[in-house]
């Protein structure tokens, strides 16, 4: 075989190979696009707007006579914008696993959270509807209850920036400082939780089987233990009888590292 056709089958390979790849990132970029859209149609889902609860007398610019002129200025009505908030009773409908909704205001993370205590990592890789997903959906730990001492909620740290990336801005101090509130909404209503603590740990931390932390003795043992290993705390730990919110993603993963956010209900 000359050298010219050994040339013309290793180029067609290679380009083989170039067209075979291109297509399977063109397929999984489209694949990450579609999940995070789906995302938002579900957000867009639970907010509703509400009108302005403003008091009547604020409800108008206040008037004012420059000294000096005789010319009455007119009260001029204050346009009343329009309060978002979220109904979730269209999801509770669509999906019996949806527990609540998840967000942290002015960040990306703003998502359902599923619920399968009898098969705990079913939404690991299924989107809201039950499909396959690389990104699944944030999920509360199977053994935890609404009223758990500790809610633990798991979350893929995507490479797209969706699902709990955002979380990894947790690690700097400022970041967290400006970011300090999460908000968990249930059928129960939506409480807030106010981030005390970042800490990175192994996947086999004993801070993920703290999740009852009935007695205090149970709560402040579980609460010292990983607040030594804390990068940093905001906020000081809480108090026996405060309900945490974790949320749990992968932080290098190569060496099996998570990455927690403590919160502690307000």
């Amino acid at each position: 075989m000359s050298r010219r056709i050994k040339f013309g089958v290793f180029a067609f390979l290679l380009s083989a190979v170039l067209v075979t790849c291109g297509v399977m990132i063109g397929r999984e970029l489209l694949s990450r696009q579609k999940e995070k859209e789906d995302f938002e149609q579900l957000a867009k889902l639970v907010t509703v707007k509400k009108p302005s609860t403003s008091p009547a007398p604020s409800a108008y610019l206040p008037a004012s006579t420059p000294p000096g002129n005789s010319e009455i200025s007119e009260e001029i009505p204050a346009e009343d914008e329009p309060v978002l908030a979220r109904d979730l009773s269209e999801l509770f409908t669509m999906n019996e696993d949806f527990v609540g909704w998840l967000c942290i205001p002015e960040t990306d993370i703003n998502y359902p959270v599923m619920h399968t205590p009898d098969d705990p990592e079913k939404y690991l890789r299924r989107n809201f509807q039950g499909e396959y997903s690389e990104s699944g959906v944030p999920f509360l730990d199977s053994r935890c209850a609404l009223d758990s001492g500790n809610l633990i909620i798991y979350g893929h740290n995507m490479m797209n920036g969706t699902m709990f990336a955002a979380l990894q801005g947790y690690v700097q101090e400022d970041f967290c400082k400006a970011h300090p509130i999460v908000e968990f909404q249930t059928a129960d209503g939506c409480a807030e939780y106010r981030v005390f603590a970042v800490a990175w740990v192994k996947s086999n931390d004993d801070w993920y089987k703290a999740v009852d932390l009935s007695s205090a003795e149970d709560f402040n043992s579980a609460v010292d233990k990983v607040m030594s290993k804390a990068l940093f705390t905001i906020n000081s730990a809480p108090e026996y009888g405060v309900q945490i919110l974790t949320l749990s993603t992968c932080y290098d993963s190569a060496h099996n590292g998570r990455l927690l956010v403590l919160a502690a209900k307000l």
